[in-house]
């Protein structure tokens, strides 16, 4: 990962800023810790966050409330069947002053760019959101132009069969570092939701708590957080299971198990620890390989939770 160029004043510990992050967050996302924890983590993996749910559910606010708290350049995407993908990358647009194509960027030029209900957008536009994801640049008439650093896309979905929705391909699932469910909020949550004590009313509350230089280097961290041998091989040997699981057509990628082994080293970091435990694995392999395996009936990430939880139940952690 490309660190930034401008200069950064010695960057604060990075559980401190898991911290106030998450605290940051919870302002808005009222009752919805997990959800919140999880969008953490992939945040500080370096990662990219799939958010699925029912419209009404707090799925763009979670992705607004991270920008308000991250700082930097926001960019929205809002999807439609008729979205090209010159309205995510930008394009060259002749300018008669100078005689010349100037490439006019797109909002996916962002530090933290949501787009929202991905499984809107035709097949032909999701792909243009496959190279930004993985390599973190956009190519427009052969000439190259990186994103910001760093670079965090929070897509929200509305779950498949709905009207006007179409698949996400597994091409693009699989560059998604986790998953996340947002359900309804219990009677409590939804009481200070009305009472203006989250929601939406919350978000100009939410004040920016690192800046994207400092985020950067709390990345770069955590992907040096130590992982030994024997968990290194956990991870291989739970990725492994997914390719032999009777219920799995088509099981985690090696992309995937890197994926798994970056969220644990910020699970690591959230918790407060240098190095990565079993039980760091534990809890992120089911919302980091839920959306990347195909089941029989393609992909479910509510039946992918499930089967993935199993995997991790049953196969052997090292001893920590």
């Amino acid at each position: 990962m490309q660190l930034p160029t401008s200069p950064v004043e010695e960057p604060r510990d990075p559980r401190a800023i898991a911290v106030d992050l998450f605290h940051a967050v919870s302002r808005a996302m009222r009752g919805a810790d997990d959800v919140v924890g999880r969008a953490v983590v992939a945040l500080l993996a370096g990662g990219h966050l799939l958010v699925e749910g029912v419209p009404g559910t707090g799925k763009t606010l979670l992705a607004k409330s991270l920008a308000n708290a991250v700082g930097g350049r926001f960019g929205r995407v809002q999807c439609t069947p008729d979205l090209l993908p010159a309205d995510v990358t930008g394009t060259a647009v002749y300018s008669p002053a100078t005689g010349a194509w100037e490439f006019r960027p797109g909002p996916v030029f962002a530090n933290v760019l949501l787009v929202d209900e991905v499984n809107r957008a035709s097949p032909r536009t999701q792909a243009a959101l496959l190279e930004p994801m993985e390599e973190h640049q956009v190519t427009i008439d052969g000439e190259t132009h990186r994103l910001p650093d760093p670079f965090f896309l929070v897509a929200t979905e509305n779950p498949f069969g709905h009207t006007g929705t179409f698949p996400l391909p597994d091409s693009q699932l699989d560059r998604f570092a986790m998953v996340c469910t947002i359900g309804r909020p219990d009677r409590e949550a939804e009481r200070q939701i009305l009472g203006g004590a989250g929601g939406v009313g919350a978000l100009d509350d939410i004040q920016p708590v690192t800046t994207p230089a400092e985020l950067a280097h709390v990345i770069a961290a955590v992907r040096r957080v130590h992982c030994a041998n024997s968990v290194l091989d956990y991870v291989l040997d739970v990725a492994d299971a997914t390719r032999n699981h009777p219920e799995v057509a088509l099981g985690a990628s090696p992309r995937a198990s890197l994926s798994v082994l970056h969220a644990a080293q910020a699970h690591a970091t959230v918790t407060g620890r240098d190095f990565v435990s079993p039980d760091d694995v534990k809890a992120v392999a089911p919302a980091s390989l839920a959306h990347r395996i195909v089941l029989a009936n393609g992909v479910d990430v509510e039946e992918g939770l499930r089967v993935v939880t199993e995997i991790v139940e049953r196969v052997v952690a090292p001893h920590a």
